[in-house]
Protein backbone atom coordinates (compact mmCIF):
# COMPACT_ATOMS: atom_id res chain seq x y z
CA UNK A 1 0.00 0.00 0.00
CA UNK A 2 1.28 3.46 -0.92
CA UNK A 3 1.96 5.90 1.87
CA UNK A 4 -0.75 8.56 2.09
CA UNK A 5 0.14 12.06 0.93
CA UNK A 6 -1.02 15.02 3.01
CA UNK A 7 -1.03 18.77 2.52
CA UNK A 8 -0.78 20.91 5.67
CA UNK A 9 -2.55 24.27 5.92
CA UNK A 10 -1.50 26.35 8.94
CA UNK A 11 -0.56 29.75 10.32
CA UNK A 12 3.11 30.68 10.21
CA UNK A 13 2.71 31.72 13.87
CA UNK A 14 2.60 27.96 14.55
CA UNK A 15 5.73 27.13 12.50
CA UNK A 16 7.77 25.57 15.28
CA UNK A 17 4.98 23.19 16.33
CA UNK A 18 4.28 22.44 12.65
CA UNK A 19 7.86 21.44 11.88
CA UNK A 20 7.79 18.91 14.72
CA UNK A 21 4.33 17.70 13.65
CA UNK A 22 5.40 17.27 10.01
CA UNK A 23 8.51 15.32 11.10
CA UNK A 24 6.36 13.08 13.32
CA UNK A 25 4.06 12.40 10.35
CA UNK A 26 7.08 11.47 8.21
CA UNK A 27 8.20 9.01 10.88
CA UNK A 28 4.71 7.45 10.61
CA UNK A 29 5.36 6.77 6.89
CA UNK A 30 3.21 9.63 5.63
CA UNK A 31 4.32 11.78 2.69
CA UNK A 32 4.01 15.38 3.84
CA UNK A 33 3.58 18.49 1.70
CA UNK A 34 4.85 21.25 3.98
CA UNK A 35 5.54 24.62 2.38
CA UNK A 36 8.89 25.10 4.13
CA UNK A 37 10.11 21.89 2.48
CA UNK A 38 8.52 22.21 -0.96
CA UNK A 39 8.37 25.91 -1.88
CA UNK A 40 11.71 27.29 -3.03
CA UNK A 41 12.79 30.90 -3.52
CA UNK A 42 11.26 32.26 -6.70
CA UNK A 43 8.43 29.68 -6.84
CA UNK A 44 4.89 30.90 -7.36
CA UNK A 45 3.19 30.38 -4.00
CA UNK A 46 -0.26 29.99 -5.55
CA UNK A 47 0.90 27.39 -8.08
CA UNK A 48 2.88 25.46 -5.47
CA UNK A 49 -0.06 25.40 -3.02
CA UNK A 50 -2.55 24.34 -5.67
CA UNK A 51 -0.24 21.58 -6.93
CA UNK A 52 0.39 20.39 -3.37
CA UNK A 53 -3.33 20.18 -2.65
CA UNK A 54 -4.16 18.44 -5.95
CA UNK A 55 -1.47 15.78 -5.44
CA UNK A 56 -2.43 15.04 -1.83
CA UNK A 57 -4.82 12.39 -0.60
CA UNK A 58 -5.83 14.49 2.40
CA UNK A 59 -5.69 18.08 3.54
CA UNK A 60 -4.87 18.82 7.16
CA UNK A 61 -6.00 22.24 8.33
CA UNK A 62 -4.43 23.36 11.61
CA UNK A 63 -6.62 26.11 13.04
CA UNK A 64 -5.59 28.46 15.82
CA UNK A 65 -6.67 31.91 16.92
CA UNK A 66 -3.96 33.26 14.58
CA UNK A 67 -5.61 31.93 11.42
CA UNK A 68 -9.24 31.01 12.20
CA UNK A 69 -10.52 33.83 9.93
CA UNK A 70 -7.58 33.93 7.54
CA UNK A 71 -8.48 34.20 3.83
CA UNK A 72 -5.75 31.63 3.10
CA UNK A 73 -7.27 29.04 5.43
CA UNK A 74 -10.75 29.69 4.05
CA UNK A 75 -9.41 29.33 0.48
CA UNK A 76 -7.61 26.08 1.33
CA UNK A 77 -10.73 24.79 3.12
CA UNK A 78 -12.86 25.60 0.08
CA UNK A 79 -10.32 23.97 -2.22
CA UNK A 80 -10.22 20.80 -0.12
CA UNK A 81 -14.01 20.56 -0.18
CA UNK A 82 -14.17 21.33 -3.90
CA UNK A 83 -11.54 18.69 -4.68
CA UNK A 84 -13.38 16.20 -2.44
CA UNK A 85 -10.22 15.52 -0.46
CA UNK A 86 -10.25 13.89 2.92
CA UNK A 87 -10.24 16.83 5.32
CA UNK A 88 -8.69 16.51 8.77
CA UNK A 89 -9.17 19.58 10.97
CA UNK A 90 -6.81 20.09 13.91
CA UNK A 91 -8.17 22.72 16.26
CA UNK A 92 -6.41 24.59 19.06
CA UNK A 93 -7.91 23.89 22.47
CA UNK A 94 -8.63 27.55 23.21
CA UNK A 95 -10.81 28.28 20.17
CA UNK A 96 -14.42 29.29 20.73
CA UNK A 97 -16.59 26.94 18.69
CA UNK A 98 -18.54 29.87 17.24
CA UNK A 99 -15.30 31.23 15.70
CA UNK A 100 -14.59 28.00 13.81
CA UNK A 101 -15.97 27.79 10.26
CA UNK A 102 -19.01 25.50 10.22
CA UNK A 103 -17.53 23.13 7.63
CA UNK A 104 -14.69 22.40 10.10
CA UNK A 105 -16.62 22.20 13.37
CA UNK A 106 -19.28 19.98 11.74
CA UNK A 107 -16.63 17.29 11.23
CA UNK A 108 -14.89 15.08 13.70
CA UNK A 109 -11.76 17.03 14.43
CA UNK A 110 -8.55 16.46 16.34
CA UNK A 111 -7.66 18.67 19.28
CA UNK A 112 -4.11 20.03 18.93
CA UNK A 113 -1.81 18.48 21.53
CA UNK A 114 1.88 17.68 21.31
CA UNK A 115 3.15 17.26 17.74
CA UNK A 116 3.73 13.53 18.32
CA UNK A 117 0.29 12.84 19.85
CA UNK A 118 -1.45 14.79 17.12
CA UNK A 119 0.54 13.02 14.39
CA UNK A 120 -0.48 9.62 15.82
CA UNK A 121 -4.16 10.62 15.62
CA UNK A 122 -3.77 11.87 12.05
CA UNK A 123 -1.89 8.71 11.00
CA UNK A 124 -4.67 6.60 12.52
CA UNK A 125 -7.34 8.57 10.62
CA UNK A 126 -5.41 8.24 7.35
CA UNK A 127 -4.88 4.50 7.82
CA UNK A 128 -8.59 3.99 8.54
CA UNK A 129 -9.54 6.00 5.44
CA UNK A 130 -7.17 4.00 3.20
CA UNK A 131 -8.49 0.71 4.58
CA UNK A 132 -12.15 1.69 4.27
Amino acid sequence: MNAPKVFISYSHNDSEWLREFAEALRKSNINVWFDEWQVKAGDSLQEALEKGMRESDAIIIVVSSANVRSPSVLFELGSALGMRKQLIPILAQDLESSAIPYSLRSRRYIVKRTPEETAREVASALTAAKAG
